[in-house]
């Protein structure tokens, strides 16, 4: 996987606010560890499992923040992961550390806000 051509596909989606097209890069079984999930549930959650709930958090999300648009700063190749470093909403810094499955569809991510 060419990681730079991935972050900036990924950067794409996301400011293209299509949905869909975001998902597209996400296994069915995707788990996500986020400071935001925190912030969304009050504290009674950090992760989310699977591609309906994450759907239906990042609907909400795209709602609240209608202007959203992330801008790529860099990308670093791991092992079956990447890690991207990013401008992100509300001008937070923010690394998100993504691996792979067999297929090449996030199925874990971890993101981090400064």
């Amino acid at each position: 996987m060419n990681h730079q051509q991935f972050a900036e596909e990924w950067i794409r989606a996301w400011n293209s606010h299509d949905l869909e097209e975001i998902l597209s890069h996400y296994a069915e079984d995707i788990e996500i560890t986020t400071p935001m999930i925190v912030m969304a549930t009050g504290g009674k959650e950090s992760t989310l499992k699977g591609k309906e709930a994450v759907r239906e958090y990042w609907r909400k999300a795209l709602e609240k923040f209608p202007d959203l648009h992330f801008e790529l700063i860099k990308s670093t190749a791991g092992v079956n992961s990447v890690a991207l470093f990013y401008k992100s909403i509300m001008d937070k810094d923010a690394v998100e550390v993504m691996f792979f499955d067999g297929e090449g569809k996030i199925n874990k991510m971890y993101a981090h806000y400064d």
